[in-house]
Formats: structure tokens, sequence, C-alpha cells
């Protein structure tokens, strides 16, 4: 395992930082407890000491899950990161609230790593003028977290001024190579840098999106590099190639996502990659303009819809849609299902949308939810949807 180093404090935090988003579950969608703790464990003994989650993941269930994860001594090998709940604070009590609550979760009387979570320009200025700074500077002094960050999905022109109105001593960007001009993207990684942050990653896999379906004209051009690698580990080394990292997070779901990462981290330098390598790289990120139709990195965050979409769902397929040039089949996949063929109560058909907007305040990504479950009804459904949902519950019934 590799380690870089937090500039204010000294810490030596592994390069790869376990985050609890997306944990192994089972087939109703909670938390497979044994198999997640399995895994986190693993990946702690092997050298991981970050370990990332937050109020909202898995639905209120991640905390409390990572509590009982590390017991047996597990708690005392790692920084546990959560974050502040920025949307939900109404008042100055409530920044109090929250926080015992998680230490509760948690089973710690202390959060290493405390991030204001999802800040956008205008949650910054209701939590500022509510007080943050003085709740931070007042949690760190009574050691009930030992240091303040935030994390980040604005526009670029926020980032910078959030950097310079407080005492941070880290911040958390999505960065990836599809994301280098998107929010904060490589001039908020170089300015945070440059104010002595540490810099931790998230979404450097854009929600698996650059592995789970890759195209065969993608496919194609990683084929051309003379070292073999996968998409995943492309993907991370490129992230882990800018000295301004510190952390890159991982939402490890499988034993082999735990595997192949924690082989990476023990090998991926800042500066390792040649020109040639960054230039294969830059040619993956056009193809990936030129074939995608949406920029969703599955992050859930606009969930639940009060109209009963599956908002990420319906994206990722209008995605495979274009990328996987198979459109019979993904028509048939839409069906199945956003269609309750795999036990759904009631469809989740982007057709559903009522235009009520609640969506648009919620997405990091700033994509206009509404106008593109349009182009979805129009392209994934038509006519024939259910005879294609009526085909796919009497396919998945019988086996």
């Amino acid at each position: 395992m590799l380690y870089r180093k937090i500039p204010k404090n000294g810490d030596e935090l592994s390069i790869l930082g376990f985050g609890c988003m997306r944990l192994a579950s089972k087939e109703d969608g909670s938390i497979d407890e044994e198999r997640a703790t399995r895994q986190v464990r693993d990946a702690i003994d092997q050298g991981v000491n970050y370990i990332d989650t937050a109020w909202p993941y898995h639905m209120g269930a991640s905390e409390p899950f990572l509590g009982r994860a590390l017991a047996d001594g597990y708690r005392e090998k790692v920084k546990v990161a959560t974050k502040l709940p920025s949307w939900l604070i109404e008042k100055r009590e409530d920044m109090d609230y929250y926080l015992n609550a998680q230490l509760e979760k948690l089973n710690t009387d202390h959060i290493d790593y405390y991030l204001i979570h999802a800040l956008v320009g205008d949650l910054w200025d209701n939590v500022e003028k509510l007080g943050v700074a003085d709740f931070l500077d007042k949690a760190k002094a009574d050691g009930r977290i030992i240091n303040a960050g935030f994390s980040f999905h604005g526009a670029s022109e926020d980032f910078n001024r959030i950097v310079d109105a407080y005492g941070w001593d880290f911040c958390q960007i999505q960065y990836n190579y599809l994301d280098e001009k998107n929010q904060a993207g490589k001039a908020g990684l170089e300015y945070a840098a440059s104010k002595d942050l540490g810099v931790i990653i998230m979404e450097p896999l854009r929600g698996g999106s650059l592995t789970k379906t890759v195209p065969q004209a993608v496919e194609e051009i990683w084929n051309e590099a003379p070292i073999k690698r996968t998409p995943a580990e492309w993907a991370l080394r490129w992230v882990w190639n800018h000295p301004e990292v510190t952390v890159v997070l991982s939402g490890m779901s499988e034993d082999v996502h735990v595997e192949e990462n924690l082989r990476i981290a023990g090998e991926a330098h800042s500066n390792s990659l040649t020109e040639e390598e960054l230039q294969l790289i830059k040619r993956v990120e056009n193809k990936y303009r030129e074939l995608m139709r949406v920029e969703c990195t599955g992050c859930q965050y606009c969930m639940p819809c009060p109209a009963g979409v599956n908002i990420p769902l319906c994206f990722e397929l209008y995605n495979n849609l274009y990328l996987e040039g198979d459109p019979d089949t993904v028509k048939f996949m839409y069906a199945a299902r956003v269609g309750g063929a795999l036990g759904l109560e009631e469809p989740e058909f982007a057709s559903r949308c009522v235009q009520c907007g609640q969506c648009l305040e919620k997405c990091p990504q700033h994509i206009d939810i509404p106008n593109v479950l349009y182009s979805v009804v129009n392209e994934l459904e038509g006519p024939d949807l259910e005879q294609r949902a009526a085909m796919a519950r009497e396919m998945f019934k019988q086996v």
C-alpha cells in the first residue's frame, strides 16, 4: 500500500480509501453485512486506513453498519470520515444534533475526518450564515471531530471561495478523466493543494460507468496499449497520477474489486504514467463523449423520486442504448429492470415523471433530469413497452 500525507496534520493516509456508499448488497437492496464486513476488514488488513461514509448512504444504514464492522479492534486502525447533511440544516443546533447522532451510529467518540456534505454555493451560504464555522471550531475543541473538511458538487466558480472561507484541513471532490473540467475540476484540485488541503477524490470510476459496460470502440483503444490494464486500473491510475491527490475513494462491493484496487494501490505512484499512456486515456475520454447521452454517475442523490421514477437506472440504460450497440437487448432490459420483472411492487418507468423539479435541486451533476427522462421515454418505451415488460416478467418468473 502506498501512502500520501495530509499537509496540515502529517497524517499518512492510504492512497486507496474504502467508500461505503455502494457496499455489497442483498437482492432486496439491504447491505449484505457479512460480505461487506469481510471486505472492509480485508482492505484494512492490507493497508487501507481511510473509510468514508455519510448520513444518507444506503438509506441511513451505512453509518451503523460501519460502526459494527469496525469492532474487534478495527476502529483503532483507521481514520473514519463521515459528513454533516448540509441540506437538512435549518438552525445552528441541527449541526450538533446530526454530529452527535453520527457518533452514536458509528459507535465512536470522535470522527477523524468530518465533512460538510455535498456543498454547492447556496448550501454553503446557508450553513455559513447559520454558524458552521462556530460549530466546527467547537466540535474540534471538544474532540468530537479531529479534522474539518467539505465535499463539493457545485459550480467551479464557488469552489475557491469555499476553500478560502474557513481553515479547512481537507476537501473532497469528484475527479476522473471525464470530469477534468466539471465541478471543481483540475483547477480546483490544484487550488486546494496550493492551500495545503488534503484532497480526497470521489467518483474515480464515475459510479462504475467507466467499467460496467465498455463500448467496443473504447475497448479497441485500450487494446492498443503495450501494457494491458483493465478499464478500472486505467481510470484509477489516471487519478493517482496527480501528485495533488491524497486519497481516492472506491466503492468496492465485490471481492474482485477489493483485490484489484489493493494491487493497483501498491503500484500507482504520482507522475508514473507516460505521455503515450496519457494520450491513450485522452482518446478514450473523447470516444466516451461521442457516445454518452447523459453524464449521470449513479450517486442516487436525486432519489427517492416522489413520482416513483428510478432515475439513475433509467439513465444507466439510456446510456447503454448508445454504448452497447444492441438496442433490442437494452429495450428489453429496460422493460425488465424498470418494469417490475425483478420483484418491484410498481414499475419505475421514466414516463411516471410529473416534471415536479425536485430532482433538479439535488443533482450534483446539474443534469436537466426531467428533460432527459422525456428522451428516455421517447427512445426506450414506445407502444410495445407493456408487451416487453410482460415477456420479461414471464421469463424471470421461470428462472
